[in-house]
Parts: C-alpha cells; structure tokens; sequence
C-alpha cells in the first residue's frame, strides 16, 4: 500500500506558505483583485521568496510535482490571486525544451489554439508571452502581442484571448506532442491540487457556519439533512486530495500511468470543489448568495478553475482517450 504521507520538507513548505498567504492574501485582497483577478503585490511577494522558481532546474534541488502539488493547494484554500500554477507548468515545460532564454511572466495556456488565437489562456492578461499548443507545434507568444481581455470575469484569473501572430515555434513534430502531453498533465495535477484546497477551504466556512447558526434552538449542523451533505462533500475532498498525491507521484516517478492519473484527478477535484464550495453555500441559505460572506468567492473560484481546461467531461473524456490509447499498443505488441 504506498503512502503519500508529506515529507518534512513538504510541511515546511506548506506552513510557510499558508502563513504567508494568510497575510497577503486575505477575503478582502482577493475582493480588491477583482474583476481582472490578479493581485500584483502579492505576486511580488511570492517572488521574493521564490515560490515561483521552485521548479526551475537552474535551482540546486528543484522542486518535484508532488512539492509543488503541496503548494498548489496552499494557494488554492487562500483563493491566491497569481499565477502560481500556469508559472511553474511553464517553467518545467521551458526546462525540458532547454528554452531559458525566455523570461519574464510566462504562462501556460492549457487548451489547444485555434484559429491563431490561444482563446482564454490564464493569466495571459498581466503575461509577458504564453506557451501555447497550435497547429501541431508549441509555441511561445510575441513579447507584446495583441491579449483581448474581459472587462470583468466571475473569478479572475486574468483570462485573456492571445494573438499567436509573430509566435517563436519552440518545437514540432513528436517532440513538441510529448512536451505539450506532459506540460498539460502538470498542469492537470497542480489545477486539481488548487481545486483540492479551494473545496478544503470552501467546505471549511459551510461547517464553521452551520455550527454557529441556530434554528429551532439548534445549529443547523445538528440536521442531518445539512450534516449529511457536508459530510458527503468533506469525503470528496479527501479523495481528490489523495488522488492529486497519487497523480503527483506518478508524474514524479515517470510512471506510464502519469497522464491517466493527471486527467482523473482533474476530473475528480473539479467535482469535488465544486460539490463542496456548492454545499457550503447552501448551508449559508440566502447569505450565501451575498457579496459579503466569503463563500460565494471560493464557489466561482472553483466552478471557474474547473472550466478552464474543458470542466469535468473534457477530463474524463482524456481519461477515456488514453485508456484506449493504452489498448491499442497493448495490441500492436502482441500482434
């Protein structure tokens, strides 16, 4: 049975950066960061404690997947408004392809371009250049080129529509296909982390909340028809959570099994977010609807996160495309 206990360093690394964040990126920072999504004092902070070169191979231990899962649901339970993930995806991906030339904000934009345009790439609003999938290559956007971005979005994030004109082609063919496969499942492992710790944090107010609010003489948590619904969705979360651990190890491990298991835990945390930020809310009754409880931040958060790679059906869709995949060498080698 393989245990996915956290490790010493993995501890110290989440208390930091939840002590961190508690103070820089508070209900009301988040609220301040809104409609664009981006809180650039507090990317300045993670900055200089490094956060964002965690994964850089430049460092003398760069950090696995399964660190930066541990502090992708760190900045996920404190809603943190800054690229954290699409950052450490991109600096893996520029490290595989040996491209440290390109500095700056870079992000990752995780569906495929269509049409010359990266559509609702994440952060590519306040990006210096986005890494993009189009027409069978990867590539690196201008430095400059034309973003169409919201006037406002109901969680943020910076989305932006990219122009691909002008893009250097870091790599075609079969190496830029496994480089895009593996990006995208780092991608899939450190979203669903951040979905893991939205649900965690999110489920957290819906039960701190039903044991201060009364009726009848009685918190409301004493109800079963309330408890069960939270005990449900708290079961949920603990799966994803474990789920996300498994995924981090095989992407750490270079396990066959890496892209699968990216692709499930997707699937799974984005349900499990949204089932338990949905259930938190609803605990709130109508105060839950308000712009002044924090719970309806960390409901879009997560029903906003788990669509931008193609919500829960696009996951189990790439679940189901790789099973087949798998099936198909199997009968080749014993053909």
């Amino acid at each position: 049975m393989m245990d996915f206990s956290l490790s010493t360093d993995q501890l110290d690394l989440r208390s930091g950066l939840t002590a961190l964040l508690a103070g820089h990126s508070t209900p009301q920072r988040v609220r301040a960061a809104e409609p664009l999504g981006f809180d650039p004092a507090l990317w300045a902070v993670l900055g200089d404690f490094g956060f964002p070169h965690l994964a850089s191979a430049r460092e003398a231990t760069p950090a696995g997947l399964a660190d930066l899962a541990v502090a992708a649901r760190a900045a996920g339970a404190a809603l943190a408004s800054a690229p954290l993930v699409e950052t450490l995806v991109a600096t893996r991906l520029l490290d595989r392809l040996g491209r440290a030339d390109l500095t700056g904000l870079v992000t990752f934009a995780p569906r495929p371009a269509a049409a010359g345009v990266a559509r609702t790439a994440p952060w590519a609003a306040v990006a210096d250049r986005v890494l993009a999938w189009h027409d069978g290559r990867l590539v690196a956007s201008a430095p400059g080129a034309g973003v169409d971005a919201p006037k406002q979005t109901l969680a943020g994030l910076a989305l932006g529509h990219v122009d691909l004109t002008g893009a250097t082609v870091l790599a075609s063919g079969a190496d830029a296909t496994e480089a895009f496969a593996d990006a995208l499942a780092d991608w899939r492992v450190l979203t669903a982390a951040t979905l893991a710790g939205i649900g965690a944090a999110g489920l957290r107010l819906g039960v701190d909340y039903a044991k201060t609010r009364h009726q009848f003489g009685r918190p409301i948590g004493s109800f079963q028809a309330l408890a069960h619904q939270l005990a449900d969705a708290a079961a949920l979360v603990d799966g994803a959570e474990l789920l996300v651990l498994e995924a981090a190890w095989a992407g750490d491990t270079g396990s066959g099994r890496r892209r699968g298991l990216a692709a499930m835990a997707a699937a799974f945390a984005g349900r499990a977010a949204r089932r338990a930020t949905d259930r938190s809310l609803h605990a709130h009754g109508g105060y839950g609807y308000t712009m002044e409880y924090d719970i309806q931040l960390y409901f879009r958060r997560a029903k906003a996160l788990d669509l931008l790679g193609g919500g829960e059906r696009a996951a189990v869709d790439a679940v189901v495309d790789l099973a087949l995949h798998d099936i198909d060498d199997a009968d080749e080698g014993r053909g």
